[in-house]
């Protein structure tokens, strides 16, 4: 081989190592990107207490309530909840173990909850006034039925279901929280149709009324 041909090949072997060191950097840099990525964080909602079914987050209680953490984004589930003031306002639909990770489906917004109801209004009722009121243990969340019972008639009509409860008190007028399994209520706030009000006080006064718990077996 002369001279000519040895100046000839040292070019294209420059442009192949280059080519050659380029697509090992490619390769990498994106393996670095890669790892990189795969241990980013991001910040989720943790339960930073037990939080029972049905209780409501407010203004007051969800700093308490949820802290914010960050998080290997592979390991955050796709529908985690990461910003508190979206929660205001809504119930737990079930109950959250401390340290876990906040979803979507762990709560409901309170005007999802009676979305069936048009002009949604605050009935509130004293205990004395239901015969036993499922015994006192109703809590914020809850569901109930109401019927109007005819004793002359020996009936009983199914007037309203799946009537959300509010908030519950106890006798002397602090709100009963859902992990307190002891207090007996004393007074009820219900979600009830606006129309539905008049017809409700009305047969409150005659004692007609009972209420049935909906038990949730989820």
């Amino acid at each position: 081989m002369d001279k000519k041909e040895k100046k000839s090949i040292w070019p294209k072997a420059a442009v192949i190592a280059f080519l050659a060191a380029g697509i090992v950097y490619f390769v990498m840099l994106n393996v670095e990107i890669n790892l990189l990525s795969s241990y980013e964080k991001g910040q989720v909602l943790i339960a930073g207490e037990n939080i029972v079914q049905g209780l409501q987050i407010t203004a007051e209680n969800v700093d308490l309530l949820f802290e914010a953490v960050l998080m290997e984004k592979s390991l955050i589930p796709k529908a985690a909840v990461t910003d508190k003031e979206n929660l205001i306002g809504s119930f737990s639909v079930k109950d959250i173990d401390q340290g876990v990770v906040l979803t979507a489906s762990m709560t409901e917004d309170i005007t999802k909850q009676v979305n069936y109801l048009t002009e949604p209004v605050v009935a509130g009722f004293k205990a004395d006034d239901l015969y036993q009121v499922v015994s006192g243990t109703l809590r914020s969340g809850d569901r109930i039925h109401i019927y109007s019972v005819d004793e002359e008639l020996d009936a009983v009509i199914l007037l309203w279901e799946n009537v959300l409860v509010q908030q519950v008190f106890d006798n002397a007028g602090s709100q009963i929280l859902p992990e307190d399994k002891m207090t007996a209520a004393g007074r009820v706030n219900i979600m009830l149709e606006k129309d539905s009000v008049e017809r409700f006080y009305s047969e409150l006064t005659t004692g007609s009324l009972r209420v049935v718990k909906v038990w949730d077996i989820g």
